[in-house]
């Protein structure tokens, strides 16, 4: 019997962490999160189970809400190297949940790198 799109997501999604559960050697994990309308990120500690840091095209300042695009995804991979950068952490562990690394997913992980992140 053939997997529903929904099954698929989530055999990727719980495929991915746990692969970075092995690999993080305590870094913190950045998170995407992409709807159909918006897109987020957030750098989360899973030792202490908090947010360091979190960047989403909802937020006013970026005057991006309801935008969804691949410059969008940019903007948002560039805002959340500088508020990583300032909360003091330079490396991560890429955490692209259910979603195919291409596209969107892809800009805002090279314009991540570009801002000073390492994974």
């Amino acid at each position: 019997m053939a997997l529903k799109k929904q099954e698929l997501f989530q055999k990727r999604r719980l495929r991915v962490r746990n692969k970075l559960r092995a690999m993080s050697n305590g870094r913190p994990r950045l998170s995407v999160h992409r709807s159909s309308k918006n897109i987020s990120v957030q750098v989360i500690d899973d030792v202490r189970g908090v947010t360091l840091a979190s960047a989403s095209t909802l937020e006013k300042d970026f005057g991006l809400f309801g935008k969804n695009n691949v410059e969008a995804a940019a903007k948002i991979g560039s805002a959340i190297a500088e508020r990583a950068k300032a909360a003091g952490i330079e490396e991560v562990v890429f955490d692209r949940g259910g979603f195919i690394f291409h596209g969107k997913i892809k800009a805002l992980a090279d314009a991540a790198r570009e801002g000073g992140l390492k994974f």
